[in-house]
């Protein structure tokens, strides 16, 4: 995943020090594939499984930034209970925006809002997460399918 941010110091800050992901690499690009001159700043935070989430500052570039609503646009990277609470601290000792646990059943999710806007979702397994990644994709069909026709049907009910 990549992101734009608005100071690749501050995302640094909130991912590194507050979420506890590595920054892994910081890469200036001065050209772009076509060969037009730029300056941007390109930063990479590890995660747990290996895999990165990145950002992109690029100073004088027009980007509307904006607090998302979690149903518009968030990350949600697992965590284990003690990364969650580490989190928790850091983001409180700095006056950040913290809101959970919310109980999903095979998750409980904490969410956090880094200094771009971008919700950030830290995510601890529960018990049942196991019969659910099981379970979840023999319904998972059936229940779009369902979602789709009542949709349908209130949509041409108001219509």
């Amino acid at each position: 995943m990549a992101f734009r941010c608005r100071d690749s110091e501050e995302t640094r800050v909130f991912y590194e020090e507050v979420i506890g992901l590595p920054l892994a690499a910081a890469l200036p690009i001065e050209a772009s594939a076509t060969g037009r001159q730029v300056r941007v700043m390109h930063t990479f935070f590890q995660m747990n499984d290996g895999s990165f989430i990145a950002f992109f500052e690029v100073p004088g570039a027009p980007f509307d930034f904006k607090d998302q609503h979690d149903f518009d646009l968030h990350m949600a990277l697992e965590a284990d209970q003690d990364q969650i609470d580490r989190a928790t601290a850091a983001a409180r000792a700095r006056g950040l925006e913290v809101r959970g646990p919310s109980e999903h059943g095979f998750i409980r999710s904490t969410y956090f809002r880094d200094p771009n806007g971008y919700v950030v979702e830290l995510a601890l397994k529960t018990h049942i997460h196991e019969s659910f990644e099981t379970e979840a994709p023999k319904a998972a069909r059936a229940i779009l399918d369902a979602w789709r026709t009542r949709t349908a049907e209130l949509a041409a009910a108001e219509g």
